[in-house]
């Protein structure tokens, strides 16, 4: 397995400094977000969701975009992913991407998946997703880059078995899944292994963050309780065991990095991960 960054996490950093930063710290490849930063929000401090600096926009020139690319061959890094924000049936934003990733020499674009939250009956949005994937896979087969669907809380693949179903009639050449076991520590928890060895050749690549739960009074007296992200060792995925259950199943792409916790800065937050993971993986 090989290890790689997702920019989301390092909102701090221009393209070339992540890039030298990801390569000081052993890291093999970056998934570079692909968002539209909107003007007023370039007057913020650096976030992960709003003002991140470590992010393509989808209106760049395409010459001004090889920017990317060459942060990353400068530091012999991979360009793994195109990683957009995508609404499901906006063909045009899926294909941008796919365009982008082309151009840029990534492997894989994160597709759209309907968010689920009790306002549209669940099968309604099943059958939508699959007449969006209908038309995305032969798009992906034509830029030659590869779709994955998340599995990500508040959405109808907030588990692999749930991520499984949308894919399973697709070509695994062409669309694949992104397998988070900290979005499941929100929503969509189930045994780590049983899940891979349900994706089978859908298994395409993999996040690395952790998340918890905490307790909080509720208007009636009662508990509640709210997940956050927490850091890589601190949180409820159970790493050592993703890892054992990863090797088990001949998994060896790329684990990338998405770490929200805030514990630590840039630079640190890709060491940690670095020498964490390489513990994990070679450990006998």
């Amino acid at each position: 397995m090989k290890l790689s960054v997702f920019t989301a996490a390092t909102p701090d950093m221009e393209p070339e400094q992540l890039a030298a930063a990801a390569a000081a710290a052993g890291l093999d490849g970056i998934e570079w977000r692909y968002k539209e930063t909107p003007e007023e929000l370039r007057q913020e401090p650096p976030s992960y969701w709003r003002n991140n600096l470590c992010t393509i926009p989808p209106s760049e020139a395409p010459e001004r975009m090889l920017r990317f690319r060459q942060a990353a061959e400068k530091h012999k890094l991979a360009i793994v992913s195109v990683t957009p924000y995508l609404t499901v049936g906006d063909l045009e934003g899926t294909e941008k991407a796919l365009q982008a990733a082309k151009l840029l020499g990534a492997s894989f674009i994160r597709l759209a998946v309907p968010g689920y939250h009790r306002t549209e009956n669940a099968r309604v949005l099943f059958d939508r997703e699959l007449a969006y994937l209908r038309e995305v896979e032969p798009l992906c087969r034509q830029y030659g880059v590869k779709g994955l669907l998340e599995t990500h809380h508040m959405t109808i693949a907030a588990s692999a078995s749930a991520a499984y179903r949308l894919c399973e009639g697709f070509d695994p050449d062409w669309i694949g899944v992104l397998y988070d076991p900290g979005n499941m520590v929100h929503e969509g928890f189930e045994n780590y292994r049983m899940g891979l060895e349900i994706l089978g050749p859908y298994l395409t690549h993999v996040h690395v963050k952790n998340a918890g739960w905490r307790p909080e009074a509720a208007n009636d007296g009662s508990i509640a309780w709210k997940a956050e992200w927490q850091s890589l060792k601190q949180g409820m995925v159970p790493w050592r065991q993703v890892i054992d259950d990863l090797k088990a199943v001949g998994y060896t792409g790329y684990l990338g990095v998405e770490d929200f916790s805030g514990v630590y800065g840039t630079e640190e937050m890709l060491r940690q991960f670095a020498s964490y993971m390489k513990e994990l993986l070679y450990v006998e």
